[in-house]
C-alpha cells in the first residue's frame, strides 16, 4: 500500500504544483516533502507506532487540495459557539475566511494567514512518525501565523476554527498553525476542528509550536470532526528553558483519528502537561501517539489519558518519555487509563520509559477495564437508575482531564460534547 500510496501522492502533487502558494510553504521544502515521502513513504500498519492506527481511507482518498465553495454559503451560526473574549480567526477547507472570523487588535500579539505572512523557516521533523507533516508541507494552501511579543500577557486571546466541507475523494483540508512565543510572554490558544455536511473528510493538520525562555502557552485542542471523517494531526513543540507548555486535547470525531504529538523540552526547568480525553463508538479509531524529549535538565513533564471505548471502536494511547543523557533531574509521570465500554470495544493504553541518565524520578501506570462494580453497586442501591449510574460513572472516569480545562465556556461546551457522546448505555449491560 505504501509504494502505491507514494506514486499517486508524488503525481498529484505535480498536478497541483503550479497553484499551491509558495508563500505557505516554499517550493524547494514542497519538492523536498516529496522526495522523502517518494523515499520512505507513508507509515503503514506494520509500523509499531501506527499498528493502532485505520490507515485503510487513505486508498481512497484524493490527497491534492480541496476546492472549495462553502465558504461562500456557510454562516456563523455554523460553526461552534464563540469563546467570549477570545479573537476568532476561521479556515475553511485550509484557507482562511476573514468573514467567518472576528479579530481583536491585542498590542504583542500578530495572528496573519501564512498567505500574508512574512515567510518563516521552521526545519521540518525529521522523525518517521511525523511523515503526516511533510504530507502538509507538500499540499497546504494556506494556515495561520502567530506571533506573540515578549513579555505580552493573554491568557484569553486566541480561537482558531478549522472547518472541512469537502468530500475526501475530491479533495484533502490542510489545516496548517505556526506558533512562535517569545520569552516571557503568556498566551492562550484554542484549536478546533469541525466538519460540515457529510463529513467524509480527509483532514491532515500540522501544528509546529516554539516557545521561548519563561514563556506559558496553555493550548486546547478539540477534535470533532464528521462521523466519517479521517483525521490526521501531527503537532510539534520546542520549549526554551523555564518555558511552561499545557496541552489539553479532546478528541471525539471522525471514523479514523490519529494525533501524534511530539514535545522536546530542549531547555532547563522547562514543564509540559499533556491531558487527552478520547471517546470512540461504533466502529470509530481514536489513535494517539505522544512522545514527550527530555533534553535539558530539571525538566518536568505530566501526561493524563482517559479514553473510553464502546460498540466496536478502538481507543488507544501509546505514550513514550524520553529522557537523554544530560537530562538530570528529570521529574515524568504518565497516567494511562481506559475503559471499555461494550463487549465488542477495544481500549489500548501503553506506556513507555526510555532513559539513558540515573538522577531521574519517573512513574507510569496504565490500567484498562470496565465500570467499577463496586461503585456502580453503590449507585444503584441509592436508588439510581443503571443508565444514569452508568453515565454518571463514564463521566468521573473522564473528569482528570476535563477539570483542567480552565476557560469556563469551553469546558461547559465540551461537556455537552461528551455527553452526547455518553447518551447510549445499554452496550455496558452485558459487561455488568
Amino acid at each position: 500500500m505504501v509504494s502505491v500510496l507514494a506514486t499517486r501522492i508524488a503525481e498529484e502533487h505535480a498536478a497541483a504544483a503550479p497553484s499551491l502558494p509558495a508563500e505557505v510553504v516554499s517550493r524547494e521544502r514542497r519538492r523536498h516533502a516529496i522526495e522523502t515521502l517518494a523515499a520512505e513513504g507513508l507509515p503503514s500498519s506494520r509500523d509499531e507506532n501506527w499498528k493502532y492506527a485505520n490507515l485503510r481511507p487513505l486508498e481512497k482518498v484524493r490527497f491534492a487540495p480541496a476546492t472549495s465553495r462553502a465558504a461562500t454559503s456557510l454562516q456563523a451560526a455554523d460553526l461552534p459557539e464563540a469563546i467570549q473574549g477570545y479573537a476568532r480567526y476561521t479556515f475553511v477547507d485550509g484557507v482562511f475566511v476573514p468573514g467567518l472570523s472576528a479579530s481583536v487588535a491585542r498590542k504583542g500579539i500578530s495572528v496573519q494567514s501564512l498567505r500574508e505572512a512574512p515567510t518563516r523557516l521552521i526545519e521540518p521533523s525529521k522523525s518517521k512518525d511525523a511523515r503526516f507533516a511533510l504530507l502538509n508541507d507538500a499540499f497546504a494552501t494556506d494556515g495561520a501565523s502567530i506571533r506573540v511579543s515578549e513579555g505580552t500577557d493573554c491568557p484569553t486571546c486566541i480561537e482558531l476554527v478549522f472547518v472541512a466541507t469537502v468530500e475526501s475523494q475530491a479533495g484533502a483540508s490542510y489545516p496548517r498553525v505556526e506558533l512562535h512565543v517569545d520569552a516571557g510572554a503568556r498566551v492562550g490558544l484554542i484549536e478546533r476542528h469541525v466538519s460540515i455536511g457529510s463529513g467524509a473528510n480527509f483532514v491532515n493538520a500540522s501544528v509546529r509550536v516554539d516557545i521561548g525562555r519563561g514563556a506559558t502557552v496553555n493550548h486546547y485542542r478539540v477534535q470533532e470532526a464528521g462521523a466519517k471523517a479521517t483525521w490526521f494531526d501531527t503537532l510539534s513543540a520546542t520549549l526554551a528553558p523555564d518555558a511552561v507548555y499545557k496541552l489539553h486535547g479532546v478528541n471525539v470525531g471522525g471514523l479514523s483519528a490519529r494525533s501524534t504529538l511530539n514535545v522536546q523540552l530542549a531547555g532547563e526547568r522547562a514543564e509540559t502537561a499533556i491531558s487527552v480525553a478520547s471517546l470512540g463508538d461504533r466502529h470509530q479509531v481514536q489513535d494517539t501517539f505522544v512522545v514527550v524529549d527530555h533534553i535539558a535538565p530539571h525538566a518536568r513533564s505530566e501526561q493524563t489519558f482517559r479514553g473510553i471505548s464502546a460498540g466496536r471502536a478502538r481507543v488507544t494511547c501509546n505514550s513514550m518519555v524520553v529522557v537523554r543523557k544530560d537530562a538530570k533531574g528529570t521529574d515524568s509521570r504518565q497516567s494511562l487509563r481506559g475503559l471499555l465500554a461494550g463487549p465488542e470495544a477495544e481500549i489500548d493504553v501503553r506506556p513507555q520509559l526510555e532513559i539513558h541518565t540515573d538522577d531521574v524520578r519517573c512513574a507510569h501506570g496504565a490500567t484498562a477495564g470496565k465500570l467499577d462494580d463496586n461503585m456502580l453497586f453503590y449507585l444503584l442501591s441509592r436508588g439510581i437508575d443503571p443508565a444514569t449510574a452508568q453515565r454518571l460513572l463514564k463521566w468521573a472516569f473522564l473528569e482528570d482531564v476535563v477539570a483542567r480545562i480552565e476557560v469556563p465556556e469551553l469546558r461547559r461546551q465540551i461537556e455537552r460534547s461528551l455527553a452526547g457522546q455518553m447518551q447510549e448505555a445499554a452496550a455496558l449491560k452485558e459487561l455488568l
